[in-house]
């Protein structure tokens, strides 16, 4: 596995970057376990061991400060330029762009690595992983400020920046483990299973930029009101969680 990321991925900066925190990635990857078939949760349990995508979800996070894959740092990220058409956004699915990660290449090298070694625990690994990444706002956020790194917040009165809000303190605002947020999650949002897997890649990229697009655009006119900013965007870190696990299921599915 090691080689193939070296294969695949380059080293850009060592900006510390992480995307949904421990909790909300185990919180994706519960969902997702949650939705995947018995053929695929088999197999994820036979690679993982029991329940392993979820115990192991925050790995590759973990692993930063290691050199067991130092060129793995940019794969988490895809930083986008503002003001993109949709057809723009689109292609870098596929045409990946020379700056700001590598996040859909990884992805797309890491698929072709599972399809056809399955068995590959470090590309499973990464792959829970990552997909959980594609869908935080901030990890297809603004390249000229680091996804949000350079975007300075308070939260009840500490000094944060825009990416640690979404990354972690939405998500630890409402005190649930990551079990119960995962059940709430299924209960909430569940009824919008059918209408996210009709969703293509490019229309999930689509609604992750708009919607990263929209929370710079509050920002901009925000009162530093931390339990005003909660109120409004909790639910949708909360749908991005839920769509992120749904979609990990499904991809597992079709692979597995």
């Amino acid at each position: 596995m090691k080689r193939i990321l070296i294969l695949f991925l380059s080293f850009w900066c060592f900006t510390a970057i992480y995307a949904w925190g421990p909790k909300g990635h185990r919180i994706v990857a519960q969902v997702a376990y949650d939705n995947l078939d018995c053929k695929a949760r088999k197999h994820v349990d036979k690679v993982l061991g029991k329940h392993g995508m979820i115990y192991l979800a925050t790995w590759p996070d973990e692993i930063k400060s290691d050199t067991i894959y130092p060129t793995s740092f940019t794969c988490h990220y895809q930083d986008l330029a503002g003001g993109m058409t949709d057809a723009e956004v689109v292609s870098t699915l596929t045409n990946y762009p020379e700056e700001g990660g590598e996040l859909f290449m990884a992805l797309d090298s890491l698929e072709a690595v599972l399809k056809r070694q399955p068995d590959c625990h470090d590309a499973l690994v990464f792959y829970v992983h990552m997909i959980a990444d594609r869908f935080c706002p901030m990890h297809v956020a603004h390249l000229d400020d680091q996804g949000g790194n350079k975007v300075r917040m308070k939260w009840f009165g500490s000094n944060t920046n825009l990416h640690s809000v979404w990354d972690s303190k939405l998500i630890e605002y409402k005190g649930f483990s990551y079990t119960e947020y995962a059940s709430y999650l299924h209960d909430v949002y569940g009824h919008q299973r059918k209408d996210i897997l009709r969703m293509n890649e490019g229309e999930t990229l689509l609604h992750t930029y708009h919607v990263t697009d929209a929370i710079y655009q509050y920002h901009s006119t925000c009162s530093g009101n931390t339990y005003h900013y909660a109120y409004r965007w909790v639910e949708t870190a909360e749908y991005q969680m839920y769509m992120a696990g749904v979609l990990l299921a499904k991809h597992l599915n079709e692979l597995f």
